[in-house]
């Protein structure tokens, strides 16, 4: 296996790293930097999709023939790191990421020209609509139903955690369309107009007091069964394929090394009650150390993925351990950073960097949005699929349990 990068590779990441020098600006940065919640702000990510689809280079896992680039995986590996370490703000993943490689394989004709131009160029905008009340983790348990009513489905119930629902038109979801046999066998997958009558979206704040998720309900919304994507109640097969895309990616490592970065420079300026540096400390220095270690495996499994990967094969299992070990790092270190920050951790105190605001801030820079980050980083091990639904998954994949 080997894991060094060619002379063309190297050559391609000057190329990556000449493009963000002249296009990745000051004011996106900052924004990338103001960032509490798991998606930057809808306006930021937009303004940064615009700039890399005018380059041909927002969508490079796409198919060529769509508006991908046709990158190897090593280039697309390279790219993310790039991004990452220039601070690039983030792209929404929900259409691009998440629902397009549905509709590549799913999709019909005519949903492909439909939807595929209007997600690259940020006309539509998409939300997901998986998760409900009692319906998280055992998503096979969801109850919002549609029943067919001549060439429409008429469709009732509720989702929630629903991120970015507020500034979404459109919404994909699963609906359950049969409850005889498994309850897997009854689900179906629906593209759905935000605009059509009877949805409703109320906001949840979390207590990080970011709004970032919401609440969504369907009150009698009639949607054209043209809208299906996959054969009546085998939406269950289609939403697995699409979790795989919620869940790769790669990249992680970089961003974390960053994290990393960040933390050593803030615990250098904080002092312990006796007054010496944070780092000069045994204990702290070495969770911080400790934390290193952990990323240089977590670095390591992602080379190796990549490895497999170029040589055409799959990702297999190590999705799920390369998806627990991020989160359990990335919280790790919003734990320390919190515990750096000492009485600048003051709950809300990210108010201040939301919706542009401007206004001064009583505290160094640094410590701005890093209680936002600690509490809004919980639910990471929950999102995109549970710690233990992964721990699962490996248990039974990779030791036969």
């Amino acid at each position: 296996m080997d894991l060094a990068f060619s002379a063309a590779d190297e050559a391609f990441r000057e190329e990556v790293r000449g493009f963000l020098d002249s296009h990745l600006t000051d004011d996106l940065k900052r924004a990338a930097r103001r960032t509490t919640t798991v998606f930057a702000d809808k306006d930021v990510a937009m303004r940064w999709q615009a700039i890399l689809v005018e380059k041909g280079w927002a969508v490079p896992h796409w198919p060529v023939e769509h508006g991908g680039t046709g990158w190897t995986p090593t280039q697309k590996f390279i790219f993310a790191q790039e991004c990452a370490k220039a601070g690039a703000p983030g792209l929404i993943p929900l259409g691009m990421r998440m629902l397009a490689p549905v509709l590549f394989k799913y999709g019909t004709p005519e949903q492909k020209r439909e939807y595929l131009p209007r997600i690259l160029s940020g006309e539509h905008y998409w939300c997901q609509g998986y998760s409900e009340p009692g319906s998280g983790s055992d998503l096979s348990s969801l109850k919002t139903r549609a029943v067919k009513d001549g060439d429409d489905y008429i469709v009732n119930g509720t989702k929630i955690w629903t991120t970015h629902a507020q500034f979404a038109d459109h919404i994909f979801c699963l609906v359950r369309t049969n409850d005889t046999g498994k309850p897997q066998a009854g689900i179906t997958f629906l593209l759905i107009d935000m605009a059509t009558p009877g949805v409703k979206v109320e906001p949840i704040v979390t207590i990080a007091g970011d709004h970032e998720v919401n609440q969504v309900f369907f009150d009698d919304v009639r949607v054209p069964q043209a809208n299906r994507v996959g054969p009546e109640n085998e939406g269950w097969t289609v939403a697995k394929y699409l979790l795989e895309f919620e869940r790769g990616g790669g990249g992680a490592a970089t961003r974390l090394y960053e994290g990393l970065k960040e933390l050593r420079a803030i615990a250098g300026q904080r002092t312990a009650g006796d007054g010496s540096r944070l780092t000069d400390g045994r204990q702290f220095a070495a969770r911080i150390d400790a934390l290193e270690i952990q990323l240089r495996a977590l670095e390591f499994m992602e080379l190796t993925t990549l490895a497999r990967v170029s040589a055409g094969g799959s990702p297999g299992p190590e999705s799920s351990l390369l998806k627990n070990s991020s989160v359990d790092i990335g919280q790790g270190m919003e734990t320390l950073l919190l515990e750096a920050i000492d009485y600048y951790g003051l709950p809300h105190a990210n108010l201040i960097s939301l919706n542009g605001h401007d206004d001064p801030w009583p505290a160094p820079d640094y410590a701005e949005t890093i209680t936002a980050r600690y509490l809004n980083g919980r639910a990471a091990s929950i999102f995109g699929g549970a710690k233990e639904v992964q721990k699962n998954i490996v248990a039974k994949v990779v030791l036969g349990l």
